[in-house]
């Protein structure tokens, strides 16, 4: 199956051909301020470059940083107004009472706490108060707020209050798009919420980045299906990941471990990712990203939800380095490092001029940083060695020694040796790892669920059923769906032999055809 993958980063956004696992054309462009027509070039690029072989491409798998990008920089937010199914629980901690006070503003389009939600052992904390959702309602549709994220104590454990309050809020408010906490978070009432609101808060964007890159695949000239990327890994129709935007959040680190298992044969093995704007360390567990099982910020929001578990230091080809080499980071030129760095005419020393100067990389025009003295040159290599190498421990659960992938388009960053690492790999097409993992992804299901009066074996095989389920929903073909994870934990402070059953499935993408 041919496929195209397409990874925007922070400074460069990337794309390859492959066909089944053999590259066939890359190409590697700056990216963009709008992000999208930077898509679009490295797309044409791409299939230029491949000729004949870009016939028959099925599908196209993009990775975006627009969402992660709206949240931390704060701009193309939408209003979302936050239902809470919880008194006479929570009245003391509102919704967005721990966001940072200028997120919090851009986003809060009001807050509403009903009765109703369920305690820990799934028995009603109240009964719900249906007058107050729909008065609820009726107050958003007033404040012209469209987007609204439900949340109720306890729902990843019964859902039944978020699913009714949705109802309602859609039968007053025809126009209001709505998130269920439930849909995404785990555990953890105010965490899961902060997801539920910042999903909300991205559909609207969501929307137009979807119909923009849907624009650019048909008017590249391919009859090919449209996938985005996960942060765990895999892709999903365009049509579902809208209604998810969170769920790509750090999506371009995991694109790259995955596509750094691919390209090396490794699928246990530490990673390190350099790209232009920041250095990313995870771990390769069986071919996917070990998952994050603590609270994890985005833009100084605490949230409690599916996320990779990564380390991020401020480390890349665009990272600025002081004259003196005193300090290297966290500010980056970013997507203008091909006018800025000093090697491509500009005059920002950045950690790509350094690369140029100590021979390790040959890009630009080498005669601009011959005049860089090669203590400073000996000293920023060091700092830089230094802090991949301490990122890399800080990532490691044990003492032994392991292989270390090393990817990105500032791999050469990388030291060669490293305290607790057995080997350093490079591969070919290393800089486009990100995209070649964006390409080969896999459609995933997830089911984590809680069943009760049901023996074990049947709690299995319902969360089966329904991973599979949402597989298929996500854009798998059934006939390719594998499982690849079940777990599954008796409950004895629960009543009726409860058991929470996770399981997990992944399939080939079906094509457009």
């Amino acid at each position: 199956m041919k496929r195209v993958g397409i990874d925007v980063g922070g400074t460069n956004t990337d794309a390859v051909l492959i066909d089944g696992e053999i590259v066939i054309a890359t190409t590697k462009t700056f990216t963009t301020a709008d992000i999208t027509s930077g898509v679009k070039t490295a797309l044409a690029k791409v299939i230029a470059n491949a000729g004949d072989a870009a016939e028959g491409v099925e599908a196209v798998m993009i990775g975006t940083t627009h969402y992660t990008n709206a949240v931390v920089e704060r701009r193309n937010l939408g209003r979302a107004a936050a239902v809470r199914v919880s008194l006479p629980a929570s009245a003391s901690l509102i919704p967005f009472c721990d966001w940072p006070a200028d997120l919090a503003e851009e986003v809060n389009g009001g807050t509403y706490l009903v009765h109703g939600g369920h305690e820990y052992d799934g028995r009603a904390l109240v009964p719900m108060d249906e007058q107050e959702v729909a008065e609820a309602a009726r107050a958003i549709r007033r404040d012209g707020v469209n987007a609204v994220a439900i949340s109720a104590t306890f729902s990843p454990l019964t859902s039944e209050c978020e699913t009714r309050a949705a109802e309602i809020v859609r039968n007053e408010h025809p126009d209001a798009h709505v998130t269920l906490s439930s849909s995404l978070g785990r555990i953890g009432l105010l965490e899961r919420e902060n997801v539920a609101l910042m999903n909300a808060a991205l559909i609207g964007l969501a929307s137009e980045i979807t119909h923009a890159f849907s624009d650019a695949v048909s008017g590249s000239g391919l009859d090919a299906a449209l996938f985005i990327t996960q942060n765990d890994g895999t892709v999903a129709r365009a049509e579902l990941a809208r209604d998810f935007p969170v769920f790509s959040f750090a999506s371009g680190p995991t694109n790259s471990m995955r596509g750094a298992a691919l390209l090396t044969g490794r699928k246990d093995a530490m990673v390190c990712d350099v790209g232009g704007t920041t250095a990313d360390v995870g771990c390769l567990i069986n071919g996917f990203p070990r998952e994050a099982n603590n609270v994890v910020e985005v833009g100084g929001v605490r949230t409690l939800f599916r996320m990779p578990d990564l380390l991020s230091i401020a480390i890349g080809g665009g990272t600025i380095v002081t004259d003196s080499a005193e300090t290297i980071g966290p500010e980056s030129v970013g997507y203008r490092l091909g006018h800025e760095a000093i090697v491509f005419g500009g005059t920002t020393l950045t950690c790509t001029d350094i690369a140029v100067a100590a021979g390790l990389l040959d890009v630009g025009d080498k005669s601009l940083v011959k005049t860089l003295d090669k203590p400073l040159v000996s000293k920023a290599l060091a700092t830089i060695h230094a802090r991949l190498a301490e990122a890399v421990d800080r990532m490691k659960t044990d003492a032994s020694s392991v292989p270390l992938l090393a990817v990105g388009g500032g791999a050469m960053l990388i030291p060669e040796t490293m305290p607790g690492i057995s080997e350093v790999v490079h591969v070919e097409h290393e800089a486009v790892a990100n995209a070649v993992g964006a390409a080969i992804a896999q459609v995933s299901g997830e089911t984590d669920r809680i069943y009760r009066g049901i023996s074990r074996e049947e709690a299995i095989l319902k969360a089966k059923e329904s991973a599979i389920e949402n597989a298929i929903d996500a854009g798998a073909d059934k006939d390719t769906i594998q499982i690849i994870e079940v777990e599954d934990l008796p409950l004895s402070y629960l009543p009726g032999q409860a058991i929470r059953a996770r399981v997990r499935v992944v399939g080939e993408a079906v094509s457009a055809s």
